[in-house]
């Protein structure tokens, strides 16, 4: 038997070895990926959806530089949905309308723009106002009455243009997406040191309004926003130690909440806004705490030796917290019932910090890495997984350092920060971990925590 023949069995063999474990890791990934996308509302087929630019009722320079800001917000609004095929502009045809009866939908509905639905309307601001007017149409079934018709009044400023293509986004994003609503008019909050101390910023979900909040001079961490956007917890390093600090966004200044002593750090509300969960080490070990949203009826629901930090409520039933423990060494993430019972590991190696349970409390997002230790492979990334049955999605790969994951309340986006050029910055993007995108840039930008409305 020459040296080939045996090499060829040898290989044949292997092959027949290694060939069903190879199926089933390419399955397993291939499942991994369709189960995410179906979990995140991604796996249905995109509408293909063209959006003209608005015309402007009047040729005078306000109105232009309105319709302006306006086209911009309404097409970054809907691209950045995650639900939408959107057609090039380059392939619309040369007559835009700006009213149903100017609409040619054949035109629309065949090549090159092949589009499924049509976003159109027009722009004036007369007497200090702006008047938009906005339709969404089923350019293939042209007979048909119009699935949108709105009509916004404001007064004439760029602010008022970007409210207004928020709010028409999301009723589109709301008639096409399977009744969710939309992104487009929630924020984002977060720690920023661009005026020399760790102070909590807002900004829109886009990365634009964005302004200071606290202005303590001292540091700031882990704000956490209530469900009706009034109030917002943190973690405050002051004169008498570290403790909640909470901001009232109604009153546009900071309100009182109790001090109980040791370190209190990492708050997080109950998605009905009557309870907030905390670490505190007031009993000397940093263990998990309930208090209501005042602070009273304080309990303690964790007694384990370790540190107990980072809770996150399940939204969809406020029955279960996650939260991070080093219990057992590095940090793991754990899930318990709310009155302490039922305590599971989630993750069962390397260093997982930072959990965020999504709006339907099917998943936890957080921050991973798996192989720890110097010299070990691999980095810093984003996760997501399924609670049921704990298969786990890896959301960004190697990009420097990331963590702070943040859901948005439609559950088709994530926030969270990234060093991977160089500085903490805030990025999102979609769950499923495409089109990721840096919203800061100014400073270092930390910890986002998304509205949820």
């Amino acid at each position: 038997m020459n040296k080939e023949y045996r090499t060829k069995i040898a290989f044949s063999s292997m092959m027949k070895r290694t060939l069903p474990i190879l199926l089933a890791l390419l399955s397993t990934i291939s499942f991994a990926q369709d189960w995410i996308k179906t979990g995140t509302g991604l796996g249905v087929e995109k509408v293909r959806l063209a959006v003209p630019d608005f015309k402007p009722v009047s040729s005078d320079g306000v109105t232009a530089a309105l319709n302006k800001v306006f086209n911009d917000t309404l097409w970054l609004d809907l691209s950045n949905a995650g639900i939408f095929d959107m057609v090039s502009k380059s392939f619309y045809p040369l007559q835009a309308p700006s009213q149903p009866s100017e609409v040619n939908a054949e035109a629309w509905a065949n090549q090159p723009p092949n589009a499924g639905m049509l976003a159109f309307g027009n722009l004036d601001a007369p007497s200090q106002d702006i008047v938009v007017q906005g339709w969404l149409v089923d350019v293939k079934n042209p007979t048909s009455p119009p699935v949108l018709a709105k009509q916004y009044r404001d007064k004439a400023t760029p602010d008022n243009a970007r409210i207004i293509a928020h709010k028409f986004a999301d009723e589109i994003i709301m008639r096409l997406g399977g009744g969710i609503p939309g992104i487009a008019e929630t924020k984002l909050y977060f720690v920023s040191n661009r005026t020399g101390n760790k102070e909590i910023w807002q900004m829109d979900y886009d990365g634009a309004n964005q302004k200071q909040l606290t202005h303590l001079s001292s540091i700031t961490l882990s704000p956490r926003v209530s469900p009706d956007n009034s109030r917002v917890a943190f973690t405050e390093f002051g004169k008498g130690g570290v403790e909640i600090g909470m901001y009232s966004l109604d009153l546009v200044r900071m309100v009182t909440f109790p001090h109980y002593g040791g370190t209190n750090s990492s708050p997080a509300w109950s998605s009905d806004g009557q309870h907030i969960a905390f670490s505190s080490s007031r009993s000397g070990d940093p263990e998990i705490y309930i208090a209501d949203n005042d602070g009273r009826n304080l309990k303690r629901v964790t007694a384990v030796k370790g540190p107990d930090v980072s809770p996150t409520w399940n939204p969809k039933t406020n029955a279960q917290i996650a939260w991070v423990s080093g219990r057992t060494g590095l940090p793991q993430i754990y899930i318990m019932d709310t009155d302490g019972t039922n305590v599971q590991r989630v993750t069962d190696q390397g260093y997982a910090v930072s959990p965020s349970w999504s709006p339907n409390g099917q998943f936890l997002a957080f921050s991973w890495t798996r192989h720890y230790g110097p010299g070990a492979p691999g980095n810093q990334d984003i996760y997501i997984m399924d609670i049921a049955s704990k298969q786990f999605v890896q959301l960004t790969h190697d990009s420097g350092r990331n963590d702070f994951p943040t859901w948005s309340p439609d559950g088709r986006h994530i926030a969270f920060q990234s060093d991977r050029n160089g500085r903490w910055q805030i990025y999102t993007m979609l769950a499923d971990g495409t089109n990721q995108a840096d919203l800061t840039k100014s400073g270092e930008n930390t910890q986002p925590n998304w509205s949820s409305k």
